[in-house]
């Protein structure tokens, strides 16, 4: 039996999430019926996160322990004919016995994309977030610069397991690209919803309707009633996790 490390892209418009459920169309829950085809017995994949419903990926990390005695290229083509065309492997290595994606994970990377524009893009209305009114990027990111550092985000997010709601940011910054203003954030692990309460936030900034003090005041209560709405899900991505042998 051998343990594999893959990078999967895919589209969540389709998806429940990430995380396999009963009823519900899922991204696990269709790796996992792939590699059922290729191996003939159940196998159990684990991720660096589970992203909600229509939320997309484009660096998600799984691990899965098979015998395959094929090679590592054979593998990697036998579970993508077995996929829908919305996911991939774009990867896939033989990794330690003991590697697991989510505790091992040193950072996340995510993007929100944000559709700046007037008019409506149908093309674009399952990748961003259609906001008609423009945008003062150089406001949002004068407010996102103060969400770097070891922080207490309580006010963005409440933990996937237990009472801690400290994170370090390592990035945030927002960029424009054509009618794109894409959201870069980088963290060493993030809150359910963070990112998505961020960005609702910082789109307040940008639109006017809060100062860049009174954004500093959300993030310092501490207050999860006092973020904006959370960001609409379709309009996010899960870019990168960096483990520490990456870094050698």
């Amino acid at each position: 039996m051998s343990r594999y490390r893959a990078l999967i892209e895919y589209d969540g418009t389709a998806y429940a999430g990430y995380q396999r459920q009963a009823v519900q169309q899922t991204v696990q829950g269709e790796l996992e019926n792939a590699l059922y085809t290729v191996v003939h017995q159940p196998v159990t994949i684990s991720s660096a996160g589970r992203t909600d419903t229509g939320v997309h990926a484009q660096g998600q990390v799984i691990s899965f322990e098979i015998d395959w005695r094929h090679g590592v290229e054979k593998l990697q083509r036998a579970i993508n004919v077995n996929l829908p065309k919305d996911i991939v492997i774009l990867q896939i290595n033989e990794t330690r016995l003991d590697f697991h994606p989510r505790y091992d994970a040193r950072q996340r990377a995510y993007e929100y994309h944000i559709y700046n524009t007037a008019v409506r893009s149908p093309i674009r209305r399952y990748r961003s977030w259609h906001v008609r009114q423009p945008l003062a990027i150089d406001k949002m990111n004068q407010a996102a610069m103060t969400l770097i550092g070891v922080q207490d985000f309580a006010t963005f997010g409440q933990p996937p397991q237990g009472n801690i709601t400290t994170r370090e940011l390592f990035a945030a910054q927002w960029r424009m690209d054509r009618e794109l203003l894409i959201f870069s954030i980088k963290a060493n692990a993030f809150l359910y919803r963070m990112v998505r309460s961020i960005v609702g936030s910082l789109v307040m900034v940008g639109r006017g309707e809060w100062t860049v003090g009174q954004f500093i005041e959300v993030l310092q209560a501490q207050d999860r009633g006092r973020s904006a709405a959370v960001a609409p899900a379709h309009g996010l991505y899960l870019v990168d996790v960096t483990y520490e042998d990456d870094e050698k």
